[in-house]
């Protein structure tokens, strides 16, 4: 008995065991995949993409989708509200710990959320919150411009933005490598961006 606290555990273990030996992978958002290696070993590999927080105003989610789409096809971990948080879930609490599980946060700039009060403002608190507890020259905040808005000065004296307008692809290609030398630099290869 795995646990009897946990009695639906043996029934999920015992599918996942089945699967396995079927040769089929299991993929658990988030956390990696479970597969059967070459020796008939079960092995689990651990996600190991950049998870990217977007951070948003309600009036730009097309935007916000729009670099959702082009950063997942960039091989990264994005997460959004409306793709991530599930029905029922206390969204105020999931928000927080994506926050502060993610390894980059990207904040979306626009005339429409500088000044609006609400769940964007709490996400850049809480990002600027985690940003002073990475290590110096580690980035995190990439703060992006939807159109053009002022980004507020506390931000815009310590971080440099990017525009995404008038191209958004040449500014999301800007944010694309940011994040690819960040984690080049993490893994000793590269220097870090100058700073």
């Amino acid at each position: 008995m795995l646990n009897s606290r946990f009695p639906g555990l043996e029934r999920i273990a015992e599918v996942m065991r089945r699967c396995l030996e079927r040769g089929e992978r299991i993929d658990i958002k988030g956390l990696g995949s479970f597969y059967r290696d070459l020796a008939g070993q079960y092995v689990f590999e651990a996600e190991s993409r950049p998870r990217v927080f977007i951070a948003y105003a309600s009036e730009d989610a097309e935007a916000a989708e729009r670099l959702y789409q082009l950063l997942e096809g960039a091989g990264f971990a994005p997460w959004m509200d409306r793709h991530k948080l599930l029905p029922g879930q206390r969204w105020k609490q999931a928000l927080r710990q994506a926050v502060d599980d993610s390894d980059y946060f990207v904040a979306c700039f626009s005339s429409r959320s500088v000044n609006k009060r609400g769940g964007f403002q709490q996400e850049l608190r809480e990002a600027l919150q985690c940003a002073l507890e990475m290590p110096l020259g580690r980035t995190y905040l990439i703060p992006v411009r939807l159109d053009e808005c002022a980004v507020p000065e506390e931000i815009q004296r310590e971080v440099q933005y990017v525009d995404l307008f008038p191209n958004f692809r040449r500014g999301f290609e800007r944010v694309e490598e940011t994040i690819r030398r960040q984690e080049a630099a993490r893994r000793g290869n590269l220097l870090p961006l100058a700073g």
